[in-house]
């Protein structure tokens, strides 16, 4: 089953799904549904079975295929898999179909046609499935670059009121990071070339050359600049707060669950193999500012009364423990940062997609119109409520194996930034159960209110002269509905996965830490609890 050629059927099914349903005539909406979820579940179906087809202790990179591209320049269509990237799959597999069926009945905006918003969803599966097998240099780039299509899309043509400068924001911030890594690439391959004595794009050769530590941090710089905008780390995270609340629901929860992992994938995947004494020379400053946005985010999330944007400045303060868990330099931090990676898609996936469910019978983004909603929607209100926890990161919940992960494997090495960031897990718990709290409980307020008869003053005459006294009782009704079944089906298999990696994480664990480990060997460490011993 090893030599069946999954990753290339991998990104080419959702391709050829885009264009069937892309295809589809005016007034099949429901058989673009169909296609693009019957898509979606073949490839999940086919991600278990390479997963099953992967050996955790056998060679790094696995599953691979490679066939000559540009011959000229040396660029291969080459693909492979290290468990890092085979996990960021899996997360891609469960997250797309669940998006397909929240999205199965939404408004979209007026002109707007379901067809094109499936496809659209299919061929950014396609690429981010690319982005993270590709084992060329150029390749990924390409991909890298490729995905902004769809997702600009997505934002810009079916989003909120201010989409249009939402998604502009979005592409122009990512194609600048893009083109800085472009001349790195470049920059690559001339070195390649010198050393080599014929250029190449291959991971594996590039990761033998003998950089000189000037020409590494300049190299380093360039694929840092465009992954720190991708994950992002602040100050290089004002686009997404904008793309976030002013995406579709389902692109949202793509957006901040896969997208944005491709800056932290590239972290690993690239900055620290490539440039190791760069990596090295460059942490301080790197877990300066993931430590500063873990907090920096986290106060911001406090203030917001937009709940889409909230989630999204909560993105931003999990990508700091993220970053600090990969330059840590220690494998325990090193695989709880992956582990992160796929718990935080998940958790924040279900956060967005159950805010998305009450926006949708609300018609409000604002926490100030919400009130007492589990009193007639019990089930939406604990969704919610397991979503919440998982992302602050409750004992129990994935979440809470990552980030303890993070925080013990990270300690010996960096101390001072490992304390600074507990205090980033405080500001968690109250912004989200602040959120929780306005929200699900207390009396029915705001847009929830479907009918209210105003009060009345009741008067009466007595000896000829009119008295007013107390207005009659105010009857309202909850316009809120509960979960469908339809959504409920929707919800229920991420809550599944994030009770059952919180209770038993060892199956991604067993796939994550040989990568990790090899990853740190690149670098030059030990990978231990202590921070290992640099070369």
């Amino acid at each position: 089953m090893s030599s069946f050629p999954f990753l290339i059927v991998l990104i080419a099914l959702p391709a050829a799904g885009a264009a069937v349903v892309a295809a589809l005539p005016r007034g099949r909406e429901l058989l673009a549904k169909q296609v693009a979820l019957a898509v979606s579940l073949l490839v999940l179906v086919l991600t278990v079975l390479a997963t099953v087809a992967f050996h955790a202790g056998g060679a790094r990179f696995q599953l691979t295929t490679s066939v000559s591209w540009i011959a000229s320049f040396g660029v291969r269509f080459a693909l492979g898999v290290d468990g890092i990237a085979l996990v960021m799959l899996l997360l891609i597999g469960v997250l797309v179909p669940v998006v397909i069926g929240a999205s199965w009945d939404d408004e979209l905006p007026s002109g707007r046609s379901m067809r094109a918003y499936f496809a659209w969803l299919l061929l950014l599966e396609a690429m981010m499935v690319g982005v993270f097998a590709a084992t060329d240099v150029f390749l990924f780039y390409v991909f890298f670059e490729a995905m902004l299509v769809p997702m600009y899309f997505l934002i810009g043509s079916f989003g909120g009121p201010r989409r249009q400068y939402a998604a502009v924001k979005f592409f122009l911030y990512s194609l600048v990071g893009g083109l800085i890594m472009l001349a790195a690439v470049i920059g690559l391959y001339v070195v390649s070339n010198s050393q080599l004595g014929a250029g190449t794009f291959a991971f594996d050769a590039l990761r033998q050359l003998d950089i000189t530590p000037g020409v590494q941090k300049l190299l380093f710089l360039g694929f840092f600049i465009a992954f720190a905008i991708k994950a992002p780390l602040v100050p290089f995270h004002t686009w997404l707060p904008d793309a976030g609340s002013e995406a579709p629901i389902g692109g949202a929860v793509l957006l901040v669950g896969i997208l944005d992992k491709v800056g932290t994938f590239g972290f690993l995947r690239y900055c620290l193999p490539l440039f190791p004494d760069a990596s090295r020379a460059f942490a301080p400053a790197v877990l300066v500012l993931a430590v500063a946005g873990i907090l920096y985010a986290a106060l911001l999330a406090m203030g917001q009364s937009d709940m889409k944007r909230l989630v999204s400045y909560t993105s931003i303060s999990h990508f700091g423990f993220i970053a600090l868990g990969i330059f840590a330099f220690t494998t325990e931090a090193g695989t709880g940062a992956v582990l992160y990676m796929v718990n935080h898609g998940l958790a924040t996936g279900l956060l967005f997609l159950v805010v998305g469910m009450l926006i949708a019978r609300g018609g409000s983004r604002q926490i100030g119109d919400y009130g007492g909603v589990a009193a007639k929607a019990p089930l939406l209100a604990g969704a919610f409520l397991i979503a919440g926890l998982a992302s602050l990161s409750l004992p129990g919940t994935n979440s809470f194996v990552s980030e303890f992960l993070v925080l013990i494997g990270s300690f010996h090495a960096v101390p001072v930034f490992t304390i600074l960031a507990t205090v980033g897990m405080v500001l968690a718990a109250l912004y989200i159960l602040l959120m929780y709290q306005r929200t699900m409980q207390g009396p029915p307020r705001g847009v929830l209110l479907e009918e209210s008869e105003a009060p009345e003053p009741v008067s009466a005459h007595s000896g000829g002269t009119a008295t007013v006294t107390a207005p009659a009782p105010v009857r309202s009704r909850l316009r809120v509905l509960d979960l469908s079944r339809r959504e409920l089906a929707v919800v229920a298999p991420l809550i599944a996965l994030i009770i059952g990696l919180g209770v038993y994480p060892q199956p991604l664990l067993r796939l994550i830490e040989p990568a990790v480990h090899a990853t740190l060997s690149d670098v030059g460490v030990s990978g231990t609890a202590t921070g290992g011993t640099h070369r």
